[in-house]
């Protein structure tokens, strides 16, 4: 059919549609045949346009490994900066076959030259393409850094390779990076440490790892101040437990939630309370947006958390924060919402009341 078309007339480089093209269409596709009638025929191999920017990207994204190296011995350019409709920035083969492909189509891309460090796309580069991959990503990311890829590349959806790592990786690939030079107390571009963002996704054995290679268990940034309190924030008891053991500052000041036993207030986590408590954590520590964490709590509902801190001594009168003090949050929470004020709220008032709270304050 594409060569009666030919024949008849068609113009091999027309463009439009989609794919932009022809041989971009083709090469999406894997259809090595057409590939080969259309370049035979004078397709520009280096087009630009459509959903996939150029028809080495497309057969890259798809890992149609021979139908891209027909393009590259055809004088594709394996290192183009293409521009993908609907997308915002510039992208390029290497970093479409370390994110979708296999460890093949790097290597082929590779070995045609392709600069393993070239900046743009989401994730920045190829590395932190291939570390959030789903597709052999350990080997992808093996065969890159033997090639010179940048351990400490900055930059991307995650800011770090490392950073990126702990979302799809394993402690190998974790390894693997910090033997090749990845700095462990790096941080993304909001200030984020790796052990900050390992801690918050709850990850034990990569919050172990990279202690045991000097990531620094107080590191401070990112919206949870700190590695404690991203983990008290989302409820992850086995971490907290180990940044405490290994010389976390309990009430360390910072973040969005001001200190780690607001965080597990905010969350409603009473055991990992306990456990900041025990661990010499002050009930009345001001700060964050709760102001203390008694307001946290009392906002939220967490009535038993609520008594857990008030039987600590926590301060039922404290001022500050965004609603001024517990008695005002607990008010402001169920105000307008009556089946939760009749079943949660009116207890938790009469609980702060029953603790001495001043109704004037």
């Amino acid at each position: 059919m594409v060569q009666l078309l030919l024949n008849n007339g068609a113009e091999v480089n027309a463009e439009g549609g989609y794919y932009g093209n022809a041989l971009q269409a083709a090469s999406h596709r894997g259809n090595y045949r057409v590939v080969h009638l259309l370049l035979s025929m004078g397709a520009n191999v280096n087009a630009q346009g459509g959903r996939f920017g150029s028809a080495l990207y497309a057969a890259s994204h798809e890992g149609n490994h021979e139908v891209a190296r027909l393009l590259l011995d055809n004088s594709a350019e394996v290192n183009a900066l293409v521009g993908r409709y609907g997308l915002a920035g510039l992208d390029n083969a290497l970093h479409a076959a370390s994110l979708h492909a296999t460890r093949d189509m790097v290597q082929l891309l590779v070995d045609g030259g392709a600069n393993v460090n070239a900046q743009g796309g989401k994730y920045g580069n190829a590395l932190q393409a291939a570390a959030i991959s789903y597709r052999e990503n350990c080997e992808k990311v093996q065969l890159l850094l033997d090639h010179g890829a940048d351990a400490n590349a900055q930059g991307g959806q995650y800011g770090s390779v490392l950073h990126a790592a702990l979302y799809r990786g394993t402690c190998e690939m974790i390894q693997l990076l910090l033997y090749k030079g990845a700095d462990v107390n790096t941080q993304n571009s909001e200030d984020c440490s790796v052990i900050s963002t390992a801690s918050y996704l709850g990850h034990y054995e990569m919050v172990q790892l990279l202690l045991t290679k000097g990531a620094d268990v107080n590191a401070q940034g990112g919206r949870y101040g700190n590695p404690l309190q991203a983990a008290s924030f989302e409820g992850h008891f086995e971490v907290v437990r180990l940044l405490l053991n290994n010389g976390a500052k309990v009430n360390t000041q910072g973040g969005e939630c001001g200190n780690a036993l607001q965080a597990a207030s905010v969350g409603g986590f009473d055991y990992i309370i306990q456990l900041l408590l025990d661990n010499g954590a002050e009930v009345n520590t001001q700060g964050g947006k709760f102001g203390n964490a008694l307001q946290a709590a009392s906002y939220k509902g967490y009535y038993d958390n609520i008594e857990l801190l008030l039987d600590n001594g926590a301060d039922v009168n404290a001022q500050g924060g965004e609603y001024g003090n517990a008695l005002q949050a607990a008010a402001i929470s169920f105000r307008g919402n009556t089946d939760v004020s009749l079943q949660y709220g009116d207890n938790i008032v009469q609980l702060l009341l029953e603790n001495g709270a001043d109704i004037n304050a």
